[in-house]
């Protein structure tokens, strides 16, 4: 399998049954919706899967199973990075050995760390594995924000760190990240609002948690914008735009979650302590995705 990434790459929902247990049976439906969508990669325990919330075991399980059920159809990009250095150096090398095609970093979580304990962190999950790596910068849960001297410094040092996701929802940062490191770093945006954006401005990809409910329509904004139809890519998003902006208005995995749903795809509530999105929430939300269905059928 390829791990020249590029495109729409699926942060797939873990389904739970009433047990709040991982349901593989719906996992598996939700893996292949992606694929037919025509999706570029699909990622197992990120976190729109609700790793957080997960037991070890659990994560080791949804990676083994994401893995054998893709069945190489696509690339299966595997969230492994933990609070201790590790245990995700464990979940790295599970994640390896299942043969998940990336590795996706987390950095440590809950208590925040500085930099230099971070990049430590980094070095050395990087230095216990093979697999290309894809380093995760989301600051808002890790207190850390990865800057581009930083990230460029680790992909010198490490062939095999070569890509980035970005969910800080900082656009100056995601542009420095494409404009100044794309010849060496590719940059999937972790954040769904900015899926026409990045892609114009010349990311790699994007990783987005709504392509489980919106799949198909994300992949024909990346294909008009990557044949050099602009216009045509900003047509398609403009029609998409209001059920990303649903759900990114309303608590996001939970709105996931019912945006499968509503697309026939039971996946059950969030773990708790999460709660599922609101009745009015959910109103809001098949409204959207109705008017992007009479939209589509003009």
């Amino acid at each position: 399998m390829t791990t020249d990434l590029r495109g729409v790459l699926t942060a797939l929902a873990t389904p739970f049954d009433a047990d709040e247990n991982i349901d593989v049976a719906i996992l598996r439906r939700v893996i292949d919706r992606s694929v037919d969508a025509g999706v570029h990669g699909v990622v197992a325990g990120g976190s729109t899967a609700e790793f957080a919330s997960m037991l070890p075991d659990e994560r080791l399980q949804l990676v083994e199973e994401v893995t054998s059920h893709t069945a190489g159809r696509v690339p299966v990009i595997a969230q492994t990075g933990a609070t201790t250095t590790r245990e995700a150096i464990r979940h790295s090398r599970a994640a390896q050995a299942a043969g998940a095609d990336v590795l996706m970093l987390v950095t440590p979580y809950y208590e925040p760390l500085g930099l230099p304990a971070t990049v430590d962190y980094l070095r050395t999950v990087a230095d216990a594995v093979e697999l290309p790596i894809m380093l995760y910068n989301i600051p808002g849960a890790t207190g850390v924000d990865l800057d581009p001297d930083t990230i460029g410094a680790l992909a010198d040092e490490f062939d095999h760190i070569r890509y980035i996701k970005d969910s800080s929802a900082n656009w100056e940062l995601g542009l420095q990240l494409v404009h100044r490191l794309g010849d060496r770093v590719g940059t999937f945006i972790g954040w769904d609002a900015y899926t026409y954006s990045a892609l114009s401005e010349g990311a790699a990809g994007v990783m987005a948690g709504a392509a489980n409910v919106v799949g198909p329509e994300l992949v024909a904004v990346y294909d008009a914008v990557s044949s050099g139809d602009l216009a045509g890519g900003l047509a398609q998003w403009k029609r998409l735009y209001p059920v990303i902006d649903t759900m990114l208005s309303s608590d996001f995995v939970p709105a996931v979650k019912a945006g499968l749903g509503l697309r026939g795809v039971p996946v059950g509530p969030p773990r708790k302590p999460m709660t599922p999105l609101s009745d009015e929430s959910v109103a809001a939300l098949e409204t959207a995705l109705a008017q992007l269905d009479r939209t589509a059928s003009r």
